[in-house]
């Protein structure tokens, strides 16, 4: 199902342990909208802090805990839909958006601090944007929503997540950034080809 490796192949065992959480909050009737929601007003609350202090050590410490709980809560939202019966339109478009949402956020505060390459930040995550496009777009085509790597969403999230802990661990900012940047850039690309040709090749 997905010809190229990414982290998402790692979702189920991801689910399993994520269970017990879903248990909980389907006992107390939260709703899948609300988890997708709330993993967006996180990402929009860490977004700003890092807009506000760029470069801020403890903000860009706390980046990676909190990608891993935004990473959790989309799989949470989606178990809940299945168990609830609660799969909807809207939570589908909330799902997708907020996704975007969120990742822009997130990443294009690395544009301001001192030392990163703000051109290829925006590029990558403005490519990022397209590949989860084209993943949707297959859709609409009669495929599945494609997945495939090798920089899909949770890819993108490490890549960053990286990035910040060393910056945060006091690491200078230099051409490490921007060679894991323009790295992440190509990937993006060849993502983005893999989501259409192999969108397309289920139809064919």
């Amino acid at each position: 199902m997905y010809p190229v490796p990414t982290l998402y192949t790692l979702k189920p065992a991801f689910r399993r342990l994520l269970r017990p959480v879903c248990d909980y909050l389907a006992r107390h009737r939260i709703n899948p909208n609300q988890v997708t929601v709330g993993a967006v007003v996180l990402s929009l609350a860490q977004g700003f802090w890092l807009m506000l202090e760029p470069g801020t050590r403890t903000a860009l410490l706390l980046l990676p805990p909190v990608l891993f709980v935004r990473m959790a809560l989309n799989a949470i939202d989606g178990m809940l839909a299945g168990r609830q019966g609660m799969k909807t339109s809207l939570g589908c478009v909330l799902n997708e958006l907020g996704d975007v949402i969120a990742d822009a956020v997130l990443y294009l505060p690395f544009a301001l601090i001192p030392g990163v390459n703000p051109v290829l930040v925006v590029l990558l995550v403005v490519s990022g944007i397209i590949v989860e496009l084209a993943g949707v777009t297959a859709v609409q085509i009669g495929a599945s929503r494609r997945y495939d790597g090798p920089l899909g969403k949770c890819d993108r999230a490490s890549l960053f997540g990286f990035i910040a802990l060393l910056l945060g661990l006091g690491v200078a900012p230099g051409q490490w950034v921007d060679v894991i940047l323009a790295c992440g850039l190509i990937f993006s690309f060849y993502t983005s080809n893999n989501r259409v040709r192999y969108g397309s090749g289920e139809i064919s």
